[in-house]
């Protein structure tokens, strides 16, 4: 009974520290949109603010994407040179071969489910360290998309259906004038489906349980390793539908896009409270992550700061995301 009790104290407490994450993390995004609206006139307005809305929608997704990885206690290093090989898959599909674009739509986020299953194996299976499998993964998924594409873009000029994937606007033709690209709401459905599968199903909570204690999981009497490598499939499936929805806005199969991207996945998982000693993550937070990347790069640039300097700020914050994470968890 006691001990029943100090773990609950425990559970009460992590909840409470996870609610304080996510509540500055928040406090944090309204101050950054307070100062760079004060600072420019120019950054409340409408367009810039869809501008924004727009970037996040990909960064938020591979963020997602992540999220899942990261509870698990792993990384995945691989997500945005093989958001890249899905938009040269998709590309392939439709362009290419004149296939319809929903099998575009599929064989992109198949690559990617495929791709994420192939990295699961590799950690569960063969006992790769996550960060060299995703590495590996990221190298190869680079060098299909070179291959495949022949080493040029490909564009989807004759195919405007598929360009309306991201582009067109669902809610425009509910309510004329509001613009909003079915990019963003592609972004916040991947969201709430994630949030709710990891919240409310057993898949969700074997994923927090591999994160927190792996060998516990596999004393229960669980498959660790096939939920290990379901995390990685699901994770690379969302990777797919980040690649579409990038191949859609852009009109095009960048085979060259991609490198970098991880990056700032990570940091927004990282800066929206998701632990990278495992355990612990939410989808909301996350989303709120990805929108101060988003905000800050934006703002930044309104302002006019140099590339270089943006780069050094993104940094630093990475660097004091992850060092409050090690003092909460030390607490």
């Amino acid at each position: 009974m006691a001990d029943a009790a100090v773990a609950q104290k425990q559970k009460r407490k992590l909840m409470g520290a996870n609610a304080m994450q996510k509540l500055l993390a928040f406090a944090s995004l309204i101050a950054m949109i307070i100062i760079f609206s004060v600072a420019s006139p120019y950054f409340f307005e409408f367009d810039n603010l869809v501008a924004i809305l727009l970037a996040t929608s990909v960064t938020g997704i591979l963020a997602i994407a992540v999220t899942f990885v990261i509870i698990t206690s792993g990384i995945d290093l691989s997500v945005g040179t093989l958001m890249t090989f899905c938009s040269v898959m998709a590309g392939v599909f439709v362009t290419f071969w004149r296939l319809p674009v929903g099998l575009g739509v599929v064989a992109g986020i198949a690559t990617g489910a495929l791709a994420g299953l192939t990295s699961g194996v590799l950690i569960a299976k063969f006992r790769i360290p996550p960060f060299i499998a995703t590495l590996g993964v990221m190298m190869i998924a680079k060098g299909l998309s070179l291959v495949v594409s022949g080493l040029k873009p490909i564009y989807f000029n004759d195919n405007p259906a598929f360009t309306a994937v991201s582009m067109g606007s669902v809610l425009n033709s509910i309510i004329p004038g509001l613009q909003i690209p079915n990019a963003v709401l592609i972004f916040f459905g991947v969201a709430i489906v994630a949030s709710l599968a990891l919240n409310y199903t057993v898949f969700g909570r074997y994923t927090y349980a591999l994160g927190s204690n792996e060998e516990a999981v596999r004393l229960s009497g669980v498959n660790a390793d096939r939920w290990k490598m379901m995390v990685y499939m699901v994770g690379g499936g969302i990777v797919g539908v980040a690649g579409v929805v990038m191949a859609a806005r852009l009109n095009s199969a960048q085979p060259a896009l991609g490198q970098g991207y991880e990056f700032d996945a990570i940091t927004a998982a990282v800066i929206g409270g998701t632990s990278l000693s495992g355990g612990e993550g939410t989808i909301l937070g996350t989303v709120i992550g990805a929108f101060i990347m988003s905000v800050l790069v934006n703002g930044l640039r309104i302002l006019s700061v140099p590339q270089e300097w943006q780069t050094v700020v993104t940094g630093v914050i990475v660097i004091f995301a992850v060092y409050v994470d090690i003092l909460r968890r030390r607490k």
